[in-house]
């Protein structure tokens, strides 16, 4: 089935004419994306691309110079990154921000806090509601934990974990939040092969259980065309290209400025 790019207002999330100037510098340059629900999409470039301030804007970091984003037709480009992910946007970031000295299980907890509905003062004052709550909060994230395979750690800190554990586990903190969407920012950084092939699994896995939508900043291009079916590709702010994984792998535009001809040989 071809994958079908859909109007902006019928898209959960869209970026229309999205332009971010720094001073005199452009970093990103009228993008246009529209993800359908449901999808799993890409978004690749040579550092310096833009991609990372693109993803700040659709999380809520930067306020777009020019342009809006709308997400289940809300246009959500001036509002603070809490509120956006209190609307159903999570992401991860490119290095990682976990708490480390926080045990694993307490990194979740952290996430689950967005849906919390009993206010801090009422700890205070001993009220029963506000302690049942917390205990279905540890129990959330104790599932969450269990769902990235990080159970047997889940009392360590979250800065002894090795490399690909902390992944998920800033994957299992942004699940927590209870997002409809999310944005995963380069996930396979630093991960070995192996380590990579299990994410793609772990990538289509979260969207099904999760009933997720994911777009995705990736260098790892078996990650990329493994898992994504549709990919918009970025170049000094601007885009150069965009269509199905196929399309992308033989577009001379994308060669020329991203994919190069070892990779396109190799495939």
């Amino acid at each position: 089935m071809s994958f079908t790019v859909p109007r902006p207002q019928d898209a959960l999330l869209a970026a229309c004419d999205v332009t971010m100037r720094f001073g005199g510098i452009v970093a990103v340059n009228e993008m246009n994306i529209a993800l359908p629900k449901g999808s799993i999409c890409g978004i690749i470039g040579p550092n310096g691309a833009g991609k990372t301030t693109l993803f700040n804007i659709l999380s809520g970091f930067y306020t777009p110079t020019e342009g809006k984003v709308l997400f289940g037709g809300k246009n959500i480009s001036r509002l603070a990154p809490d509120k956006v992910c209190k609307l159903g946007v999570a992401r991860t970031f490119q290095n990682i921000r976990l708490s480390t000295q926080m045990s694993v299980i307490e990194n979740v907890m952290v996430g689950c806090h967005v849906r919390r509905h009993c206010s801090w003062w009422m700890a205070a004052l001993g009220l029963p509601m506000y302690y049942r709550e917390e205990r279905e909060i540890r129990e959330k994230a104790r599932a969450l934990v269990e769902k990235v395979d990080l159970g047997s750690m889940q009392d360590e800190k979250a800065g002894s974990l090795p490399y690909g554990a902390q992944r998920r586990l800033e994957i299992a903190r942004a699940l927590a939040t209870e997002p409809s969407l999310l944005l995963l920012d380069e996930p396979a950084a630093g991960m070995n092969p192996q380590e990579s092939l299990e994410l793609l699994h772990f990538i289509r896995q979260i969207r099904d259980e999760f009933n997720l939508t994911i777009l995705l900043i990736e260098h790892d291009m078996k990650v990329v065309m493994g898992v994504c079916e549709y990919i918009w590709v970025m170049e000094y702010g601007a885009l150069i290209a965009e269509g199905e994984p196929a399309a992308i792998q033989e577009n001379p535009e994308v060669i020329r400025a991203y994919l190069g001809d070892d990779f396109v040989k190799g495939h």
